[in-house]
């Protein structure tokens, strides 16, 4: 069930993106042609090419891969400039800040930092991933309005992990 929810949102998604002018496609990491395409690199990098908005579904396809994982592989495979953590804290650190109202935020770390202190940006593997392909991360809450926007354009919120 998980997957179809997870097609079905991005499905959402783009309806939602059209619905605002955007020109947008998503991409199926499991066949479900009936709603929308197969998951291939280089038809990505085009769609991309072309201005549309492309949203990758299903993860990876396999079992025991997390969507984190998930997000930095595609985004090593097409080149993305940056790879954009949107979760419900607003940004990463240093313990949970929802168990320590103490905890420090950190506005940015380094890949090693985050090995060394064992921080929750997101699973090892991803960062691992992110740090070879030298692929920088923007965590941040995108539940605050209007945070998706200023993190596309590059307004200093969250946590930037990068290589240091």
């Amino acid at each position: 069930m998980g997957m179809l929810a997870t097609v079905m949102n991005s499905l959402a998604m783009q309806d939602a993106l059209e619905k605002l002018g955007g020109r947008a496609r998503v991409m199926s990491a499991i066949k479900i042609n009936d709603v929308c395409e197969d998951f291939i690199r280089r038809r990505a990098v085009r769609h991309l090419e072309k201005g549309r908005i492309t949203i990758f579904a299903a993860g990876t396809g396999n079992p025991y891969f997390t969507t984190d994982s998930a997000a930095a592989l595609r985004a090593a495979e097409i080149g993305a400039d940056l790879l954009l953590k949107a979760t419900k804290v607003d940004g990463v650190y240093s313990e949970d800040p929802e168990r320590n109202p103490h905890a420090v935020r950190y506005e940015k770390l380094t890949y090693a930092q985050v090995f060394r202190d064992n921080l929750r940006v997101m699973d090892m593997s991803a960062i691992s991933l992110c740090r070879e392909e030298k692929l920088p991360i923007l965590v941040f809450n995108f539940k605050r309005e209007g945070n998706i926007e200023r993190a596309i354009a590059g307004h200093p919120i969250g946590t930037l992990v990068h290589e240091g």
